[in-house]
């Protein structure tokens, strides 16, 4: 393989917060063992000798590290894995260090170790302080947004590189303008937006951080407007899902397997090994094996691995008549749901409405791009 991407589980679902919209939470309930505990030193070099036994010279391997929260696993768990990484790398090969986190748990040594590695950090900030603490709160219900600006503050001290992932609720989708302009304000450059999900097996729509096509295509467009806006006044910001558009009509791919219209990008490794095909299927079904006895390059050929990639290359119905196909590619395949008539994507009016809305200034974008880099 000439690149092996990993998304670690070091602390497995188990976390600090009680955010009511977890994802994982909910996905981890529907496994026969919900966590698989802690990650031991031992899987730990296990995995990282056999992602360099998988990868092709001159190729890469990117550790990135989520949870529940990853940061759970400790510091001292981290400073082995950083050390061991770098100690067995070989010359050939390079290496990159990226972490999703809440931010609560960060202090001083954290983020200078952070900043020494190189990790690229996520910060987990939903917007403004009245939607990120309705949802995301301690065990004792409390809301955590101040403690999430103390982290950004610890962050930016210590020159950490870092990003804001937005969770797309509801209460969010109310307030676009606050969401977009408040995570500016806080400094961040580049903003994840990605919309909540309901829980496993249920009729999305009913929870209370539920999230609707209408009001997400409406979310999209207007955050669109703001960003849009800055980029011609020459204040751009980074938004992930509308970068990605771009470099797709730049011909240049998309950055995500959420809009590249391909499963298999990555590995998921638990806390004991176990490895799955997607964040969003690490569930027994689609368990594809166990390091140490299995190896990453084997599983990447699996017949779970194989079934896994088939399934997500059947795009919904909608997809075979849209003028939008190459550009939304079906979007995830975790939005998908499946009727008498096939896959449909959840999300499609809203990526629909979107496209229809701002995709001649999106061109404009790419061809002034295209300008820039000598392309005709």
């Amino acid at each position: 393989m000439k690149y092996v991407n990993l998304l670690i589980k070091p602390a497995s679902s188990l976390c600090n917060l009680r955010c009511r919209y977890c994802f994982y939470e909910d996905e981890a309930k529907n496994r026969v063992l919900p966590s698989h505990g802690l990650m031991s030193r031992d899987t730990a070099e296990a995995l990282i000798l056999d992602a360099y036994s998988a990868v092709e010279p001159g190729g890469g391997v990117s550790f990135a590290f989520q949870g529940g929260e990853p940061t759970v696993a400790g510091l001292d768990f981290f400073r082995f894995f950083a050390d061991l990484a770098r100690e067995k790398k070989p010359e050939s090969v390079g290496i990159s260090f990226a972490i999703q986190t809440n931010g609560t748990l960060l202090d001083d040594d954290w983020c200078e170790f952070l900043r020494r590695e190189g990790f690229l950090t996520g910060l987990s900030v939903d917007g403004f302080s009245e939607a990120h603490d309705m949802h995301r709160v301690d065990s004792m219900g409390r809301g955590t947004w101040s403690r999430v600006l103390r982290a950004k503050k610890l962050l930016e001290r210590h020159g950490v590189d870092h990003n804001a992932l937005c969770v797309v609720t509801g209460r969010v989708a109310r307030s676009p303008e606050q969401a977009y302009n408040g995570l500016k304000k806080l400094g961040f450059d580049y903003i994840q937006f990605i919309a909540c999900l309901d829980p496993l097996g249920e009729e999305r729509g009913g929870r209370p951080w539920s999230l609707t096509p209408p009001a997400y295509g409406k979310f999209l467009c207007r955050v669109f407007d703001l960003w849009y806006t800055d980029w011609e006044r020459g204040d751009y910001h980074s938004v992930r899902l509308f970068d990605d558009y771009i470099h797709i009509l730049l011909g240049d791919g998309a950055g995500t397997c959420a809009t590249c219209g391909k499963c298999g990008a990555y590995f998921v490794v638990e806390g004991d090994g176990s490895v799955y095909p997607c964040d969003f299927f690490a569930l027994d079904e689609w368990k594809m094996g166990k390091l140490p006895e299995d190896k990453l390059a084997d599983l990447a050929k699996c017949d779970k691995a194989r079934a896994f990639l088939l399934s997500g290359a059947a795009k919904p119905r909608e997809c075979a008549g849209c003028k939008y196909s190459r550009i939304c590619n079906g979007g995830c395949k975790n939005d998908w749901f499946t009727d008498d008539g096939g896959p449909h994507n959840y999300f499609c009016a809203a990526f629909r409405q979107l496209l229809d809305y701002a995709l001649p200034r999106m061109m404009n974008i790419a061809r002034a791009e295209a300008r820039a880099r000598g392309m005709r």
